[in-house]
Parts: structure tokens; C-alpha cells; sequence
């Protein structure tokens, strides 16, 4: 007698530990959940290290030369050098 109510003890809390290892706080579900969360935001925090790395390059190019300038000016402004002919091309629209 006293055997089967160690063994249903220890069955129920083994029921108590399995449902709360697949239902519960910290279940194998709200690992997954959090895995591909952590995963997301890791890729977003590299693209924003990449996006800050050529950031930090743009602004040292300008603070050393008036080269990366001159290119900003003539992409973003349209400006050009005197005696110079400005060409600009149309691509057909799809």
C-alpha cells in the first residue's frame, strides 16, 4: 500500500514537471518563440552596425578631403565645375 503511493506521488510529479516543461513559463514552445526573436533582432542590430560603419566612413571621408564633397554635390545637388556640360539621362519608365 504504501509502495503504490509513492509510485503515484512520483507519477503525479512527474506529470507536474512534463506540464509545466511543455505549457508553462519558460516552455520548449516559448524557447522556440524566443530563439527567433533573439534571432530577428540580432540580424537587425547588424544591419545596423553595417549601416553605422558606412556612416562613421562617410563622415571621416568628410572631415579629411573635399573629394567625398565634390562627389556629394554633383550626385545629391547637381552641381557642376565650371565649363563643364551636365548630361543627364532618362531610363523609359516600365
Amino acid at each position: 500500500m504504501k509502495s503504490t503511493w509513492v509510485a503515484a506521488m512520483l507519477v503525479g510529479l512527474l506529470a507536474v514537471l512534463h506540464s509545466q516543461m511543455w505549457w508553462g513559463r519558460g516552455s520548449v514552445t516559448q524557447v522556440r518563440e524566443w530563439q527567433a526573436e533573439l534571432q530577428s533582432l540580432q540580424d537587425a542590430n547588424q544591419a545596423a552596425r553595417l549601416r553605422n560603419e558606412q556612416l562613421a566612413n562617410e563622415v571621416r571621408d568628410l572631415l579629411d578631403g573635399l573629394d567625398m564633397v565634390e562627389e556629394l554635390a554633383r550626385y545629391d545637388l547637381g552641381m557642376v565645375k565650371p565649363n563643364e556640360i551636365f548630361v543627364q539621362i532618362q531610363r523609359p519608365a516600365p
